[in-house]
């Protein structure tokens, strides 16, 4: 897992694949439209580049669930807050931050779990994490005071590995022409995890209490739990080693049975990689090293994100207990059915304008085209994304009907997924071999800025003189402050990175 070369701390790597080309395979594979796949599937069946395309659809559903269940299990509980309030005698904005204890921690944990699965496979580590998400979220339901469930909370946000490690199975399952609409679909699926939750949390709130909704969660997280240990294979490849096991991968693809008991093994090993101390935080010592002295684009990238995914989504999951309950007097039913509706159609059709978008851009430039065309897309979300906000915080101070705000939310949650899907497929495309990397340190990053607002965003609101004027500051924040590197980027991000390539090299 370590490295002596500077070049693999985080560099562009999308030069890399050509090693695949000439290490595995003598037969240059082309995709549909003619041009070469990238990376360059190996010869062996059992590599997961030559897995059959519903198969690893599936398993990409399976991961994307997987990682859902994270942001499921942090939010179920938000329409509740009136009842937590009522049991442990705190008030509504002091209940919420058992949700924020839990976003914070859900960056963090990726952190313990990342190296194991670099060394001993992705299975293994998603089975292990959802283990700890269900017996957790038990927990939860019998805590007695509201600081032990506080802690039950932050040993909950620690089991979600599946927000970083799901990109990196992605990679594992498709080549690069593939990975925007792949992207897409996990990163939807992934954060609706969070916009589903208060939908079955404020039902089963209002009519059995806040206990059984940590229980209905634990179930939940044993179901995925089973079904993962019977269906979710190993797609962990070490692809330049493929020559020497594919004769044995031919022998044992002969049975059926085999074969799936092949691609199940918990006891796998890969040869050449052992876990050190140092692999749980020396990568990204040198990985924050080296974005914050050279790499721009992914610096530039995360702080747009994370404001953006925190204003758009983490805000409302955050906030909306506490104004819908002052403003409209809504119960917990009411407020998980209303705002869980709104953010979950609005990433849904955010996705639309997202990955399909990426994907079309792809395919008329070309996989050989520089990872700045992705940013095109971005354009649509940068967009709505302000519109919703200002939308809602304008609607809630003026005293629209409940239908008003509702809309914002989900028009903002709209342009968030958009923008989602487009950083996660560029920051990427840019790090291939770094992707579980990657997309810990943008998990990290979101959740870091996110978990912040409970703490301010009712308070400043109401000492600002209302929440319009609230909207529009994160609004000037978010889509003007955030942009302006972004707009850097897509001007000279190539160059920006060549230079910063050269200037690291040296």
């Amino acid at each position: 897992m370590s490295t002596s070369s500077k070049d693999d701390v985080l560099g562009d790597d999308k030069n890399d694949n050509i090693k695949y080309i000439e290490n595995v395979t003598t037969t240059l594979r082309l995709d549909k439209h003619g041009v070469p796949l990238s990376p360059q599937p190996s010869d062996d069946p059992e590599d997961p580049l030559n897995w059959p395309g519903l198969y690893r659809a599936f398993i990409l559903l399976q991961v994307s669930v997987l990682s859902a269940l994270g942001t499921y299990n942090t939010a179920i509980i938000n329409p509740a807050y009136n009842q937590l309030s009522a049991e442990f005698d705190v008030s509504i904005v002091t209940a919420s931050y058992q949700t924020t204890v839990t976003i914070a921690v859900n960056g963090l944990g990726p952190f313990l779990f990342i190296p194991f699965a670099h060394v001993y496979g992705r299975r293994p580590v998603y089975l292990v994490t959802t283990l700890i998400g269900a017996l957790s979220a038990l927990g939860c339901a019998y805590a007695h005071n509201f600081g032990q469930l506080v802690g039950l909370r932050i040993l909950n946000g620690i089991f979600p590995v599946g927000t970083a490690l799901g990109v990196a199975t992605a990679n594992d399952l498709f080549c690069l022409h593939e990975r925007g609409r792949a992207l897409g679909i996990y990163t939807v699926l992934s954060t609706t995890g969070a916009h589903f939750a208060p939908i079955p949390g404020g039902l089963i709130g209002q009519y059995l209490g806040w206990q059984w909704i940590f229980k209905f969660a634990a179930i939940t997280n044993s179901f995925c739990l089973l079904f993962t240990f019977f269906f979710l294979p190993e797609t962990l490849y070490i692809r330049d080693r493929s020559r020497d096991i594919v004769e044995d991968s031919n022998s044992n693809s002969k049975s059926s049975v085999r074969r799936y008991l092949r691609r199940m093994n918990l006891g796998k090993r890969y040869p050449g990689r052992e876990l050190r101390i140092s692999d749980f935080f020396w990568p990204y010592i040198k990985m924050i090293r080296y974005v914050s002295s050279y790499d721009s684009s992914f610096r530039f990238n995360n702080n747009y994100h994370g404001s953006k995914y925190g204003l758009g989504s983490t805000l409302p999951a955050v906030t909306v207990s506490h104004i819908f309950a002052q403003e409209f007097n809504w119960d917990t039913l009411q407020i998980g059915l209303a705002y869980g509706t709104a953010l979950l159609i609005g990433a849904f059709l955010g996705e639309t304008a997202g990955g399909w978008v990426v994907d079309s851009i792809m395919a008329l430039k070309g996989s050989s085209a520089p990872s700045e065309i992705r940013l095109r897309a971005i354009w649509t979300g940068e967009i709505i994304v302000p519109i919703g906000l200002l939308w809602y915080g304008f609607s809630i101070q003026f005293g629209a009907p409940w239908i008003v705000p509702i809309l914002g939310m989900g028009v903002a949650c709209f342009g968030v997924q958009c923008i989602t899907t487009v950083m996660y497929t560029y920051s990427t495309d840019c790090h291939l071999t770094k992707s579980a990397e990657v997309a810990q340190v943008f998990n990290f990053v979101r959740q870091e800025i996110g978990m912040t607002f409970a703490f301010y965003a009712i308070v400043l609101g109401e000492a600002m003189g209302g929440y319009h004027l609230l909207f529009v500051f994160f609004a000037c924040v978010g889509s003007i402050l955030a942009f302006i590197p972004i707009l850097v980027l897509m001007w000279k991000g190539e160059v920006i990175r060549a230079a910063e390539r050269r200037i690291f090299a040296d």
